[in-house]
């Protein structure tokens, strides 16, 4: 039997960090470069490496230069700057993992702007980390059609002969969410419990539009087949 790969974003749709990443990379550029304030960062629905990019680019220092040891900072950061926001899952999630993992024709993945080891961190923290063995992040490219493409093949290597192309959904809370997972021909679950407004994410045509994850029984449902 084909399987349905269900690749979740993280920030407003898993949880909610309280801009805890964005702090983490304030400190982080407070311990390089020693400024006190960092400029407002458009974050939600971006990748990591673009965020990163205009952030060093604002402080006039090299991404090529810097970027290793700026995220090996960040992630020793990020943890604590995850407490002191009080970083939590969002309504319905550990409930919807928990029956998404039982489901035998069901595969959970990532599909996130996040770099990998910082997807990790926020994971484990909010104690959802092991329902998820593959997906796509945000380390190498800016371009979120790009991190969902990695996220196929990612699917495609991890459950093999189950994987199917038009058996794929995308869970996100932004347009940016919606975009990417047509962009390799995914359905759409948006919720607003993040970046978007519900006309924003109305606009860009979900297949299911819903408040939360608190109540997804249709939609599991239709998993079944």
């Amino acid at each position: 039997m084909k399987a349905w790969t269900v690749l979740f974003d993280i920030d407003g749709t898993i949880m909610t960090s309280s801009h805890a990443g964005t702090n983490a990379m304030a400190q982080t550029a407070k311990e390089l470069f020693n400024v006190d304030k960092i400029a407002p960062l458009k974050v939600h629905g971006r990748c990591d490496r673009g965020i990163l990019t205009d952030l060093l680019n604002s402080l006039g220092v090299s991404y090529d230069q810097h970027h290793q040891e700026f995220c090996r900072r960040y992630y020793r950061n990020l943890p604590e700057s995850l407490e002191r926001n009080e970083g939590r899952l969002l309504p319905g999630v550990h409930a919807l993992l928990q029956r998404l993992h039982a489901t035998d024709n069901v595969a959970l993945g990532l599909l996130t702007g996040n770099l990998k080891k910082a997807a990790q961190i926020k994971l484990q923290y909010v104690g959802v980390d092991h329902f998820f063995t593959f997906g796509g992040y945000g380390d190498h490219s800016p371009d979120r059609n790009v991190v969902a493409a990695q996220a196929v093949e990612s699917a495609k290597a991890a459950l093999q002969d189950s994987f199917c192309s038009k058996k794929v959904w995308v869970l996100g809370d932004t347009p940016n969410d919606i975009r990417c997972a047509r962009s390799i021909e995914a359905k759409v679950v948006a919720v607003e419990t993040g970046g978007g407004t519900s006309q924003e994410l109305r606009a860009a045509k979900p297949d299911l539009l819903l408040p939360n994850l608190e109540n997804c029984q249709v939609w599991i449902d239709s998993l079944s087949s």
